[in-house]
């Protein structure tokens, strides 16, 4: 048959199938249900459910949601989630039934959550986004995708709902650390990265899945930074900010697209035309799947109530571009009966169901619906993978503050340290959101990091002399805890060991922060002991994540008045962050002597602070978000207008670590940058070079940053814009030369016309450090 002849093209055996296909057939491709819902794990014995093989029989199923997500809400657990090598088998029975038991033997579409990793249970946990996006590293980004990759369609996961390419006005939203951060350009080039690492070579290859871009478009920029809220903003911000993410990573050639949850004056983005139509498939020419988020069409008529019923919901969103529904409650429901009362025309059913069929052609699911369980045993987790986590986490982590060259700390000299902080030495609270059940054995917190850190250099140590090193104690001797703290409620009952930990030691290092921590049955710490206490009364520390979004930037609970009190002992004082958005707290920022933001840093993130710590790593991560110094200064995000003001009564505009800012152990300077030519026409290019020197005493890599102004311009600017970076590693005293281009994706911005323009005119090209730190030359473009 055609559609099952390889030498056929995607567009003869989409055809072909579609042909023979009836109309209950073609809304079952468009549906996806929970994937977790379909099977029972009975001790290792996985069997479907009756439910979904009368699903299979009759009309089929076109895709699921999370066959092997593992969280609090699928109440998927390490005791009956499925290992490695159990998923992939788990897949393999939900595909083998679809094929052999459906009329056309049409395999399953595998959806499944990769935002930080694949979110099953013995997948690799890497650092959240706003971690990678700190990085600053597009080819160690790369590489962890194509990890991820792996590590997904070796269990038959086959899409993944990521990358998130959002930007984030407000870090009060709660999905702040899903996001790359507050830069179109930056999110831009991460977004491409993202691509190219997921979907590799090919997508019917073993270790690629397709890339589901989300979420489309505006949910950064919410009302209040309130989750799916309202979003107000003109067509020219939206080309020229919010989608730009979008379309670079639409040409760098992304298979799948997600619309958002809100509405853009007016319009809820799950039935815009303008967007779906127009702007994606028409302006850019994509050609891939646009399915919606869970339940948006739902809300649809509740909600944003746009809609009279389901009915008409389903209607109207498969009517303006959208091909699947996630969780499919509402176009299983309501499709067939549309079409059979002449309230929705075949031609715009198939041409969804098109779109469905292409992408599992294109990803070889009708050759290859099977993995091998093998190879998923082998690869998910693998020690490279490991590795590579730990790496990502050292690089994103930002050094804010050294005062006195406080960091690193020298082992030879170090004393006892206190590791104090309700962050300290809870494993899920560095995870972030979308995380799966994880033994604590596989992940390394700060506690961990620093004891294991010391063992080493003690073993390292005893090997070279039989003189007692560190005055003979043993790394858990050396390094005292008390968590003092919870991150939310106003309990004080760990103060006092707290106080008496900090008091015997020469070094306090406070972990605090947030937690993105869903409830995994770990219950709580006693804070007298710190020893876990899991009990009938739950325990929930999240402060961050979806659906959690926040009126301030401070530290919750008690955290703060921790701080100082441990503060009035006079010791040195080192402050690592363990969070998901922005923290504002100017008193820590003037006390404490050395500050650490580590975002939520993944599974390694105990062992990556550890390293920069000690100085096994130095410090190179950059931010990629405004951290105010008052959260009355938002919107504080670097790119805004020059008319945005100058200050308020209490206080200036400027924040207070800036955008692209972060500390080195080592010093760079920078020379004047010198321009290839010092003018241009709109249709040319020059070059703009400057070198690089590392002045310091130790190797290390530098953000090399260029931004652009446009001095006069038809159209008001913002002051400056990212249109480049590179990270260089430089050894002590080396110099690097480094380039940037600048031709007219650099200059241009959106017109009147809604088109992009360069314009004649004086432009400034400031290359540095961050934002506030650069030194500047003068482009003259010239009329053509």
């Amino acid at each position: 048959m055609t559609y099952k002849d390889q030498s056929k093209s995607v567009e003869e055996r989409v055809q072909h199938l579609l042909s023979l296909m009836t109309t209950k057939e073609k809304v079952g491709q468009l549906t996806q249900p929970f994937g977790w819902q379909t099977y029972t794990n009975d001790q290792g014995n996985i069997t479907l459910n009756e439910s979904f093989k009368q699903q299979v029989e009759n009309g089929g199923i076109g895709s699921l949601y999370g066959a092997l997500r593992a969280d609090p809400w699928t109440g998927v657990t390490l005791e009956n989630g499925l290992s490695a090598r159990e998923g992939a088998e788990a897949v393999n029975l939900i595909q083998r039934y679809a094929v052999e038991h459906s009329r056309l033997g049409i395999p399953i579409l595998i959806g499944e959550e990769c935002s930080h990793g694949h979110m099953a249970i013995d997948g690799t946990v890497y650092p959240v986004p706003l971690l990678l996006g700190s990085t600053w590293n597009l080819d160690l980004y790369r590489e962890m995708c194509q990890a991820v990759a792996r590590e997904t369609r070796a269990q038959g996961g086959a899409v993944t709902y990521s990358p998130v390419l959002d930007v984030v006005r407000d870090p009060r939203w709660g999905r702040t650390e899903e996001c790359f951060g507050e830069d179109p350009f930056l999110i831009g080039e991460l977004a491409v990265a993202s691509v190219e690492g997921l979907q590799g070579e090919s997508l019917d290859r073993d270790d690629a899945v397709a890339a589901t871009l989300k979420h489309f478009v505006g949910y950064g920029s919410s009302e209040g930074g309130r989750n799916a809220g309202p979003v107000h903003m003109g067509w020219r911000e939206l080309l020229e900010v919010d989608l730009y993410p979008f379309r670079k990573a639409v040409e760098a050639g992304a298979a799948s697209i997600m619309p958002a949850y809100n509405e853009i004056d007016g319009t809820p983005c799950t039935v815009n035309t303008e967007l779906l139509e127009d702007v994606l498939r028409k302006d850019w020419g994509f050609d891939g799947l646009v399915i919606t988020d869970c339940g948006a069409i739902n809300m649809l008529a509740s909600g944003h109530d746009v809609a009279a019923d389901g009915l008409d919901a389903s209607v109207q969103a498969i009517e303006a571009g959208i091909d699947m529904e996630m969780s499919g409650e509402m176009f299983g429901q309501y499709l067939v009966q549309a079409v059979a009362e002449g309230k929705l025309d075949v031609q715009v059913l198939d041409q969804a169901v098109s779109r469905v069929l292409a992408l599992k052609f294109r990803l070889g699911l009708f050759e290859q619906p099977y993995v091998d369980a093998d190879r998923a045993a082998e690869v998910i987790g693998s020690e490279q993978h490991i590795q590579l986590a730990r790496q990502l986490a050292a690089e994103g982590v930002v050094l804010l503050k050294n005062e006195a060259d406080t960091l690193p700390l020298s082992i030879g000299n170090l004393g006892r340290i206190a590791v104090i902080g309700p962050n300290a030495d809870q494993a899920y609270n560095q995870l972030g959101d979308y995380t799966s059940p994880q033994p604590k054995s596989k992940v390394a917190t700060v506690l961990d990091g620093i004891r294991s850190k010391l063992a080493n250099r003690m073993d390292m140590q005893t090997e070279k002399s039989s003189v007692g090193f560190l005055t003979g104690d043993s790394s858990v001797d050396q390094v005292l805890y008390a968590p003092g703290c919870r991150i939310k409620g106003d309990s004080k009952e760990g103060f006092e060991r707290a106080f008496e930990v900090a008091s015997q030691a020469d070094t306090v290092i406070m972990v605090v922060g947030g937690s993105s921590a869903r409830d995994f049955g770990e219950g709580t710490i006693d804070l007298k002991t710190g020893a876990s206490n899991v009990s009938d009364h739950s325990w929930n520390d999240m402060e961050c994540g979806e659906g959690i979004d926040r009126m301030t930037l401070g530290l919750a609970g008690v955290q703060l008045e921790l701080i100082q009190e441990i503060h009035k002992l006079g010791k040195k004082l080192v402050v690592v962050y363990i969070n998901g958005r922005p923290i504002t707290e100017p008193w820590v920022d003037e006390h404490a002597d050395a500050i650490l933001e580590a975002w939520y840093p993944g599974q390694e993130g105990g062992h990556a602070i550890a390293d920069i710590l000690f100085g096994d790593v130095n410090p190179s991560g950059k931010l990629t978000i405004s951290i105010p110094k008052h959260v009355g200064q938002l919107p504080i995000y670097y790119n805004g207008k020059r008319s945005r003001g100058k200050r308020y009564l209490e206080e200036d505009l400027q924040p207070r670590y800036a955008f692209g800012y972060g500390l080195s152990y080592t010093t760079f300077e920078y020379s004047e940058p010198q321009l290839s030519d010092a003018s241009m026409t709109a249709g040319d290019s020059v070059t703009v070079s400057v070198n690089v020197t590392n002045t310091g005493p130790y190797a290390g890599a530098e953000v090399v940053q260029m931004y652009i102004s446009d001095v006069v311009s038809s159209l008001t600017r913002p002051a400056k814009e990212l249109k480049g970076f590179v990270k260089v590693n430089l050894e002590p005293g080396e110099t690097q030369t480094v380039e940037f281009r600048i031709g007219a994706e650099q200059l241009q911005y959106i017109g009147r016309d809604l088109k992009p323009v360069v314009e004649p005119g004086l432009f400034h090209i400031h290359i540095g450090s961050s934002v506030n730190d650069t030194h500047m030359t003068e482009l003259t473009v010239r009329e053509a």
